[in-house]
């Protein structure tokens, strides 16, 4: 998967395919609301997973049901193709 960032041009273009997403900072920005403290963190824990897996980690912040999601490929400086493959993995989990 490529790891160059993505031009201002081609962020918003993808950004069309995901509802809930902003850009904030720089980083591709959701935030989710959930039932309880569990399920925020269950669903943390799916994403984990993800993430692991793809090697490339979320900048994320959590209070009791709010969970805040930043995506940013460092090495890249700034929004890549690998960002928008875990939001899409994150849309999928939240339905």
């Amino acid at each position: 998967m490529a790891t160059e960032k993505l031009s201002k041009e081609a962020v918003e273009s993808k950004l069309a395919d995901r509802s809930g997403w902003t850009v904030e900072n720089g980083k591709l920005h959701r935030e989710l609301q959930f039932a309880d403290f569990n399920e925020a963190w269950g669903f943390m824990n799916r994403v984990a997973l993800y993430a692991e897996q793809m090697g490339h980690h979320p900048e994320w912040f959590n209070v009791y049901r709010t969970v805040r999601i930043d995506l940013a490929t460092h090495d890249a400086g700034g929004i890549t193709d690998l960002d928008f493959a875990l939001a899409a993995k994150i849309d999928a989990l939240v339905g």
